[in-house]
């Protein structure tokens, strides 16, 4: 059990690592209208759900819910001028970081990256599950097996 919880570890510590480099990419490189606006905003809910299962590889199965209440807050926050009204309104990488335009775009699309989170949840709950009732089916099978001899 602690070598899939490991190798889970593995696969989130990597999709983390690709997706923290296309967002870096997005945000250096990519001036359009719909790739850093949108699918930027999307990707940061997968990035951010990535971080916390190789923190957490399991349990929290409402942390979609969470990241996307989470976004939803920041928007709230970005607002009401947060950056501005803790003094860092001129510090570029606290811009960038805690935003400075509220655009209730954002939240759609946050909503969009955790509806595809949520999808995921639901495919490993199912697959898990389906794990479970075979190694059940096997361990009675093999009892019977024993019955028998």
């Amino acid at each position: 059990m602690k070598s899939m919880k490991n190798r889970w570890r593995a696969g989130y510590l990597t999709a983390f690592l690709i997706l923290l480099g296309v967002e870096i990419v997005i945000a250096l490189y990519v001036h359009d209208s719909f790739i850093r606006p949108y699918v930027g905003d999307a990707l940061v809910m997968i990035l951010l759900y990535c971080l916390i299962r190789i923190i957490i590889p399991d349990k929290m199965k409402l942390l979609p819910l969470w990241l996307f209440l989470l976004g939803a807050a920041t928007e709230i926050l970005q607002a009401g001028h947060l950056a501005d009204r803790i003094g860092l309104g001129n510090n570029r990488f606290f811009r960038v970081l805690l935003g400075t335009t509220a655009d209730w775009h954002d939240i759609l699309c946050y909503g969009a990256g955790c509806l595809l989170l949520g999808g995921w949840e639901l495919w490993k709950a199912g697959r898990e599950k389906a794990k479970s009732e075979k190694t059940e089916a096997d361990i009675k099978r093999k009892c019977r097996q024993k019955k028998g001899e």
